[in-house]
C-alpha cells in the first residue's frame, strides 16, 4: 500500500504540470492581450515565423493540436488580418497558411516576449534547457 504522502497533490507528475502550464498562461497574457492574441494563437505565430507557406494539417502536427483546434484558431487570425488561408492549387484539399503584412510585423514583438519570459522563469540557459528537453522528451516519447 502506498503511503498518504505519496499521494498528496502536491507530490503528483500531473498537478505540477498542470500548475506550470497555467503559470506560463499567466505569464505570457499581459504581453499577449496588447497584441490580441491568445496564447494558442502566438505558438501559431512563433511557428509561422519560421516559415511559410504551411499547411493547416503540418502546422497543427507541428504545434499537437488537432484539426478542431487549429482551424478555428487560423480563422480568428484570418479574421484579425494576421494571416491568410488559401487552397493549394496542386491539391484542393490543402489549405496553405500565410503570413500578412500586418502578421510579419508581429515578429519583433514576439519574439521580444520569449526573452520576457525567459527572465521570469528565473533559470539558467542551462536548467531552462534541460527543462524544455525533460518536457518534450515527456510530450514526445521515443515510442511514438
Amino acid at each position: 500500500m502506498k503511503s498518504k504522502a505519496n499521494m498528496e497533490i502536491g507530490k503528483q507528475l500531473s498537478f505540477a504540470l498542470y500548475g506550470a502550464a497555467n503559470r506560463m498562461n499567466r505569464l505570457h497574457k499581459p504581453f499577449l492581450d496588447p497584441l490580441g492574441l491568445t496564447f494558442p494563437q502566438y505558438l501559431v505565430m512563433l511557428e509561422l515565423f519560421c516559415g511559410t507557406p504551411r499547411a493547416v494539417g503540418e502546422l497543427g502536427n507541428k504545434l499537437n493540436m488537432d484539426t478542431g483546434t487549429i482551424t478555428p484558431l487560423l480563422k480568428r487570425l484570418e479574421a484579425a488580418g494576421r494571416v491568410k488561408r488559401t487552397r493549394d492549387p496542386s491539391d484542393e484539399r490543402r489549405v496553405l497558411i500565410t503570413l500578412t503584412e500586418a502578421g510579419d510585423a508581429l515578429r519583433e514583438p514576439l519574439w521580444s516576449i520569449t526573452d520576457k519570459i525567459k527572465t521570469a522563469c528565473r533559470l539558467s540557459e542551462e536548467g531552462l534547457s534541460q527543462l524544455r528537453d525533460t518536457l518534450n522528451d515527456l510530450s514526445h516519447p521515443a515510442s511514438e
